[in-house]
């Protein structure tokens, strides 16, 4: 059986992919191989074992589903557990992800998205180890972490080893944005941890743990199986689309400084050829030229402002660079007439606090606004350094 991919590739290949000079010497750099490639490194722990798998559509080694491997090696799996936009990986964001059965192998497939975020006892009744593959695009509102700390409690609580499969994200080096507070914690957003983190999921891991994140008297019998060749410094260009509004580098790369608009009244281009990488509104007509129209399509069947000409920015041309970039959300707040309407009641979710809002509100610039997070990130880049595995030039001296 073979598992269809819904989404475009964003790269052929999961290598650095440059040449490199050394020493007067240009050479290839080495291929960056996943902790699911590694498959001589954790098949050994998995045989005998019944398994549960936490997996979605980029769950794969090359081409070929993780769930067609493992079966095809003769591994028993007995239940697959889905993240937000479902095993397939074409729901919607925040939409609602209903239970089934997986066609191809006729296993029960459990939603982790919606009412249902931890896997159940009874779920786990006959379950012996737990398999977690999942690609981050590491921006702390992106779910799967949230996903990944409720895997790791319940695994705790039932006593089941865990093992994650490690996957570079797009920002592995960079720590940035206002620090979850505790009052503004939700599943998007469950730890005291920067907007941009610069950790990969296995190294996130490793912090859950080790900090007591799960729960104090909880100690989770975790395994991480770490990528090859991979520094924090690589420019790593995911195979395979995370998500159904992420569908390239460019929009993974706008993602931080973007999504903040889905607590306000801007489209983010869902419903469009280029979600994530366009930003308007109807209101905005008399100071931009640029406009699009939201309407139904996979992975957004209701987009914000549907079947409306939003006026706004294009943004499918902007640099690469991985940044957070709040001159967009401070640009529209300031042309936007109706301020009052502006944010709604998911932007602090989103930020991790109630300060941000109120600083844009009163005028700070973004330099201020920045410069009112270096406490904060000064003292959780403490913390992260502890769970660092990947090396890293730029760092080599914090």
């Amino acid at each position: 059986m073979v598992f269809t991919s819904l989404f475009i590739q964003l790269g052929t290949t999961s290598c650095v992919g440059e040449v490199q000079e050394e020493n007067g010497e240009v050479h290839s750099a080495k291929a960056i191989v996943t902790g699911a490639e590694r498959t001589a490194d954790y098949f050994p722990i998995l045989e005998g074992k019944r398994l549960a798998l936490v997996s979605n559509h980029a769950s794969r080694i090359g081409s070929t589903h993780l769930l067609d491997t493992l079966i095809s090696s003769g591994i028993e799996v007995k239940v697959v557990f889905s993240p937000e936009h479902g095993f397939r990986g074409n729901e919607d964001a925040g939409a609602m992800v209903k239970d089934g059965v997986d066609p191809q192998s006729g296993l029960p497939v459990y939603s982790l998205y919606g009412n249902h975020k931890k896997p159940s006892k009874e779920e786990l009744g006959e379950v012996d180890l737990i398999l977690f593959d999942l690609q981050d695009v590491g921006v702390r509102f992106y779910t799967y972490l949230s996903t990944l700390h409720y895997v790791m409690q319940a695994a705790a609580e039932q006593g089941i080893p865990l093992i994650v499969l490690d996957r570079p994200n797009p920002f592995m080096n960079v720590v940035d944005g206002p620090v979850m507070t505790k009052e503004s914690m939700s599943f998007v957003g469950l730890h005291p941890v920067p907007l941009i983190y610069g950790m990969s999921i296995g190294e996130y891991a490793r912090m859950i743990a080790g900090e007591g994140w799960v729960g104090e008297r909880l100690n989770p019998q975790l395994t991480v199986i770490d990528c090859l060749n991979l520094d924090r410094e690589s420019d790593y260009t995911l195979p395979i689309a995370p998500s159904p509004n992420l569908p390239n580098m460019r929009s993974i790369h706008l993602y931080p400084s973007l999504a903040l608009f889905e607590g306000t009244v801007i489209s983010v281009g869902r419903g469009t050829d280029l979600p994530f990488q366009q930003i308007g509104h109807p209101n905005l007509k008399d100071h931009y030229t640029h406009s699009f129209n939201p309407e139904a399509s996979k992975g957004a069947s209701n987009p914000k402002l549907k079947g409306e000409t939003c006026y706004g920015l294009r943004l499918a041309q902007a640099s690469d660079s991985k940044v957070l970039d709040l001159h967009y959300l401070i640009d529209f707040y300031t042309k936007y007439s109706d301020k009052g309407s502006f944010f709604n009641n998911y932007f602090h979710l989103l930020a991790g606090n109630k300060v941000l809002i109120e600083q844009i509100k009163a005028g700070k610039s973004a330099a201020e606004i920045e410069a009112s997070w270096e406490n904060d990130l000064n003292a959780f880049k403490k913390i992260r350094k502890q769970y660092l595995h990947y090396p890293s030039k730029a760092e080599a001296g914090n």
